[in-house]
Parts: C-alpha cells; sequence; structure tokens
C-alpha cells in the first residue's frame, strides 16, 4: 500500500477509534420507499458486533432460506453499531417470527413487504457518527481543519476497508492475475482492491501536484451524485462555477480495457501515476478480466459535517456521505486514528 498524502497540511492530531462499537456509528440512508407489498420482507435492522454477512446467513437461517435469497444494498462494518436494510424473499409472504431474531447483535426495527429484492448500491448514502478518544493535538487547529473540510470537499481516498488485513488483497489480486484459482466471491473482491489501488495512486498523484479538486487540461468531469462523466472539453467559466458549487468534480480512471477518456495532462498524470511495474500488472489483469474503463470523482465533501468537544480529549464527528464513499478518508485529513478493536 503507498501512503496516502494530506491535502490540507501535516496531521494535527493522534486518537483512538473503536474502543466500543458505539463509537462508530453508521446509518444506511434508503433510496427509496417500500411498496408495501410483494414478495420481499424488507427488515430495516440494527446490528452491533456484527458484520453484514453475518448477519444475512443469520436471516437465512431464520427465514429456512439458502444465504442466496437475503439480500442487501451495501456492507457495514462489524466493530460497529450500525443501521441497515435487508430483504428476505418469502414468496407466500409468511414470515417466521420476528422476534425470535431479537440478539445482542440484531434489532429489527422495523418490517415492510416490497414487491422486488433489494439491489446492490440501493442506497442513497451513509450517515456517521464517530467519537474519537484520546484525542492529542490542538482543539483549535483542529477545529479550523474540519471547517476546512467542509468548506472546500476532501479527497475522494478508496478507505483500507478495501485492500483487507495489511492491505493484503492487492497482493492477491496479481496472484490471481498470475493464474491463482479463486472463489467468484474472492475474485470479485480482489478485482475491486486492485481497481481502487490504481484509483488512489492517481489521487496521490494529484494530491501531491495539488489538482485533487482543481482542473487540469484533458479533464473528464463526473456530475455530483452520479456515474455520468463528460468531456474533455475547453475550461470555461460556466464548469468553473459549476465546480465551485460542487455540481462537478474531476475523476480519475477505474481501469478497464479501452482508451482513457482523459487527455494531454490529465491524461499523462494519470499514465505516469500506473507507470510503475506493480501498477503495470495489476491493469494488465484487470484488462485481462474484461472490465471496462470507467471514472470516481476525486474529491467528495461530508455532508451536514459538525463536530463537538465531549471532553478536553474525546471528540465526536457527524456527516453523511455518498455511497461507496469511506469515513476513514474524513479521519486521514486529521491525522492517525488507531483502531482500538484492531489492538
Amino acid at each position: 500500500m503507498i501512503p496516502l498524502p494530506l491535502a490540507f497540511g501535516a496531521p494535527l492530531l493522534s486518537a483512538r477509534i473503536r474502543t466500543t462499537p458505539e463509537d462508530f456509528q453508521v446509518d444506511e440512508l434508503p433510496a427509496f420507499e417500500a411498496t408495501g407489498e410483494g414478495e420481499h420482507l424488507l427488515l430495516h435492522i440494527r446490528k452491533r458486533g456484527a458484520n453484514t454477512v453475518h448477519v444475512a446467513k443469520v436471516l437465512a437461517k431464520w427465514a429456512g432460506l439458502p444465504e442466496m435469497g437475503v439480500s442487501y444494498a451495501g456492507m457495514k462494518d462489524r466493530n460497529a453499531v450500525t443501521t441497515q436494510r435487508f430483504s428476505v424473499h418469502l414468496p407466500k409472504r409468511i414470515a417466521p417470527d420476528l422476534a425470535t431474531l431479537a440478539s445482542d447483535e440484531i434489532e429489527v426495527l422495523e418490517a415492510t413487504w416490497h414487491n422486488r429484492k433489494l439491489q446492490r448500491g440501493a442506497l442513497a448514502g451513509n450517515r456517521f457518527k464517530l467519537v474519537l478518544r484520546d484525542v492529542q493535538g490542538d482543539a483549535a487547529a483542529i477545529d479550523e481543519r474540519l471547517q476546512q473540510i467542509a468548506t472546500r470537499g476532501l479527497p475522494n481516498w478508496f478507505g483500507e476497508q478495501r485492500f483487507g488485513r495489511d492491505g493484503g488483497n492487492v497482493p492477491a489480486a496479481l496472484a490471481m492475475f498470475g493464474g491463482r484459482r479463486m472463489r467468484q466471491d474472492q475474485r470479485s473482491l480482489l478485482l475491486s482492491a486492485a481497481r481502487s489501488a490504481l484509483f488512489n495512486r492517481v489521487l496521490a498523484a494529484r494530491v501531491e501536484q495539488g489538482s485533487w479538486d482543481q482542473p487540469l487540461d484533458g479533464e473528464v468531469w463526473m456530475l455530483d451524485g452520479s456515474r455520468s462523466v463528460f468531456g474533455p472539453e475547453p475550461y470555461t467559466d460556466v464548469l468553473a462555477e459549476r465546480l465551485a458549487r460542487f455540481d462537478i468534480h474531476p475523476s480519475a480512471p477505474l481501469w478497464g480495457e479501452g482508451e482513457l477518456r482523459s487527455a494531454d495532462a490529465a491524461r499523462a498524470l494519470e499514465l505516469a501515476a500506473l507507470d510503475d511495474e506493480e501498477s503495470q500488472a495489476l491493469r494488465t489483469g484487470l484488462e485481462g478480466a474484461r472490465l471496462k474503463q470507467e471514472r470516481r470523482a476525486l474529491r467528495l465533501r461530508p455532508a451536514l459535517l459538525q463536530h463537538q468537544w465531549l471532553a478536553a480529549d474525546v471528540l465526536e464527528l457527524s456527516f453523511a456521505l455518498p455511497p461507496g464513499c469511506y469515513a476513514t478518508a474524513v479521519l486521514h485529513e486529521l491525522g492517525p486514528v488507531e483502531d482500538a478493536s484492531q489492538a
């Protein structure tokens, strides 16, 4: 894993997080309302100290279904308190007693019927409440840094969760590209890790250059809140105004086969950032897997970013992020934060 540069200057704090699961709270923001009819039971669940896959297995066993009969929109952390939706396919619309699901890990908050299964990515985003403890650093400087992030946004890094324990997913992806056989679920995970690693390398080059939130010649623009892109095209006052109000963002490649859409200085930077031996191997592997060239925004702006000092060394942060964005990107810009759950 390459070290990720900082966009706003030197680290301002050191701290610990997840000393208890309640210090890392995530609420999934739904993308739609349930129809109230259909054969898919939509469960809104609060879980504590359990990962999403584990809860899905519990639900499958409860319903007497194979695991493929349970769906969810996104993965949530284990060492946390999180809420999210699951759908359970019950063609006869007969559900076992919901009370039997209750445990220290699982609480059912709501159950409604819906006319289709929950698709991956079918969420509007996630709302976070994080508590940092044993904070060492100047409170006034930290307050100022958080205000900078709220105003300017921050680099849209893929978080360390994408790369597995000790960053092992990228070496595993290289082994897979070299011929090692993997299960289909492992294969998908490793392809995502390879793409994410290449994206982060391009973003690191843009941060070091100071252009992660500024245009380069040949820029490809991404519309905020979507996967739609346009450009390259000449940079105009209209584009500058849209960039300033966060309607569009500079982008970098999610690698795959086909030509890069970027041109000129943007394309040159992307190719230079991905010209080392390992990056070349990852690029070749992704092209061989027949993934197509896509793009991802280089910056994000946390919505409703707020913070308060619960004590002289305890800082609470709250904010919302779009799907596919990582809370650790916010923490990264403050300084090193130790995950107590991994100690």
